[in-house]
C-alpha cells in the first residue's frame, strides 16, 4: 500500500485561537514567496476559517482570491471507542 505524502508547508490549521493568529501565519506565507496557501480545519473550527480567509481577502491581500475549496468528512474514534463523524474544509488561497 502506497503512503501518502503530503508537502505541508504552505498549510495552515486552524484550532481554538483567535482568528488574527491565523491571519498572520497566512500572510507571513504569502510574504515568504508562497503563491498558494492552504488552510485547513475541522468541526468548529470550521467557521475560524472562512473567517480567516474572507479577513485575508478582504482587508490585508486584495490580490489574492480564493481557488479551491474542498469540503469532508472524517471519521474520529473517541476515548471510549465510539465513532463519530467530524466535517472538514480546506481552503486554498492563490496569488
Amino acid at each position: 500500500m502506497a503512503e501518502k505524502t503530503e508537502k505541508t508547508d504552505n498549510v495552515v490549521f486552524v484550532g481554538r485561537k483567535p482568528s488574527m493568529s491565523y491571519v498572520l501565519a497566512v500572510i507571513t506565507q504569502f510574504t515568504n514567496g508562497m503563491q498558494e496557501v492552504v488552510i485547513k480545519a475541522r468541526g468548529r473550527a470550521i467557521s475560524r476559517a472562512v473567517d480567516v480567509a474572507e479577513i485575508v481577502r478582504k482587508r490585508f491581500l486584495q490580490d489574492v482570491q480564493i481557488k479551491n475549496i474542498e469540503i469532508g468528512t472524517e471519521e474520529r474514534e473517541l476515548e471510549n471507542k465510539q465513532k463519530v463523524n467530524v466535517s472538514t474544509i480546506a481552503i486554498t488561497l492563490a496569488k
